[in-house]
């Protein structure tokens, strides 16, 4: 099998054509895994396929799961279809990692688009192995021991939360990325909600730094497949007409950290400020109660 591969920006993302996904098996699904550890982010152009193709083809790299928040085909729960017009409706048009509010984030998503506007809606991701590298040395190893509360609040369900490391080690290969994003990561655990709010607000910041990302133009039948465990993603909500998406997403895994938390979590003295620990004080007593 000979691909095309075009490199799209210095940090991430690659077009790659000679290839009908729709044939694809075991041996062409090892070349693109590859190529998507290399890339982060790869493209098809021009893939016509049913639901039922894209379920197969999804497949092969792991088993799939329905959305967790949000319900869809009960034909098909591991298909969605998303519909937006003029802007709205179903756009992420916030920087972030698919489900990270769950316990064992997506490794990867795959998005078919199946109609799109001339001008408009593309898609940006961003590189989070160079958004950690880029970092300063001290902030590095103050980060590596730092963990963060994520919720599902964007799918209406705030009482779901996770906490993952705010810096996670790949398991594939090796390197460490930043594992924050402002659509569904809430509070830095071992942090007062006053210093949470400013660490995040630069970190959630500084990913999204133009010299980590690459912007896609869509076309009608390009497939998009990205790493979720070391890229961030966000729609712009800029276009009329039209735009639907179709994805399926495989199953996730516990995020390493890259060091051991180096601080107990931060609840602080009983107030009127209380309020804003009261999420994180739930999880950690709901995850008590399930180890007992």
């Amino acid at each position: 099998m000979t691909l095309q591969v075009t490199k799209l920006s210095g940090s991430l993302g690659a077009e790659i054509r000679g290839i009908r996904l729709t044939d694809a098996g075991p041996a062409e699904a090892a070349k693109i895994q590859s190529l998507l550890l290399e890339h982060l982010v790869l493209f098809f152009p021009g893939q016509q396929m049913t639901p039922d193709e894209h379920i197969a083809f999804g497949r092969l790299f792991g088993q799939l799961e329905a959305h967790p928040n949000l319900s869809f085909s009960a034909e098909r729960p591991e298909f969605f279809e998303l519909h937006a017009t003029g802007g709205q409706g179903g756009i992420a048009d916030e920087w972030h990692s698919d489900l990270t509010c769950q316990p064992e984030p997506s490794i990867m998503s795959i998005l078919r688009m199946a109609k799109c506007p001339d001008v408009g809606g593309d898609t940006m991701w961003a590189n989070m192995y160079k958004a950690y590298d880029e970092l300063s040395p001290p902030m590095q190893e103050f980060c590596e021991g730092l963990t963060a509360l994520h919720d599902a609040d964007p799918h209406g369900h705030a009482e779901r939360t996770a906490i993952h490391p705010v810096v996670r080690v790949h398991p594939e290969t090796g390197r460490k990325s930043l594992f924050v994003n402002e659509h569904f990561t809430r509070r830095i655990v071992e942090m007062s909600h006053q210093e949470s709010a400013a660490l995040l607000g630069y970190l959630t910041r500084w990913v999204q730094s133009p010299r980590f990302t690459v912007r896609y133009h869509w076309t009608e039948g390009t497939l998009a497949m990205w790493d979720n465990r070391c890229t961030q993603h966000h729609v712009l909500s800029d276009f009329d007409g039209d735009r639907v998406i179709q994805r399926v997403t495989v199953m996730g895994d516990k995020p390493e950290a890259a060091s051991p938390p180096r601080w107990k979590p931060y609840i602080g003295p009983l107030s009127a400020a209380s309020r804003h620990d009261r999420q994180l004080l739930t999880h950690l007593k709901t995850q008590g109660a399930r180890r007992e």
